[in-house]
């Protein structure tokens, strides 16, 4: 029988850089999913995260959402908590794709939740676009803000 070869100290890396990545980006999902819950759904309470059924269904559906943001943010302190146990956090890209991760879930939902599937929108009896506008541009920002981090900080680990 034989031994099972074990992953080279590159392989490793790659592996350990992905796990960065994955910990941050579900860590951002799960954060800016609570955010949007607690500020938006909550305590405004300007919408749910399913307004095209009764209160109740809406509700549910926050529900829903806040259970998502929890597992999505806990999972992604599991494996940061990994990672802090192997001394393998590389913190600047681990923020950079937690910065990515709330991103991407704003424009996600004020893309394609507001705008394509229109499950609910920011807020009702108002004009809509300087809301969505400046939902979609925040979004806009974080996701940049992470990307450009993600690069300097690839730039100044190859340096």
């Amino acid at each position: 029988m034989e031994k099972a070869e074990q992953p080279n100290a590159e392989e490793m890396n790659s592996k350990l850089k992905k796990r960065n990545f994955w910990s941050g980006l579900l860590f951002g999902i799960g954060l800016m999913a609570f955010v949007d819950e607690v500020i938006f759904h909550q305590l405004l309470q300007w919408h749910h995260f399913y307004d095209l059924a009764t209160p109740q269904i809406g509700i549910f559906a926050d529900g829903l959402l806040n259970s998502f943001a929890w597992f999505a943010a806990i999972g992604g302190l599991f494996m940061f908590a990994d990672l802090r146990r192997r001394q393998a956090v590389r913190m600047r890209y681990w923020i950079a794709s937690v910065l990515i991760g709330a991103g991407a879930f704003q424009l996600f939902d004020g893309i394609i939740d507001h705008k394509v599937l229109r499950t609910h929108q920011v807020r009702y009896h108002v004009e809509l676009w300087p809301y969505d506008l400046s939902w979609n541009l925040f979004g806009a920002a974080l996701l940049i803000a992470g990307l450009v981090l993600a690069k300097a900080s690839k730039e100044r680990r190859s340096a």
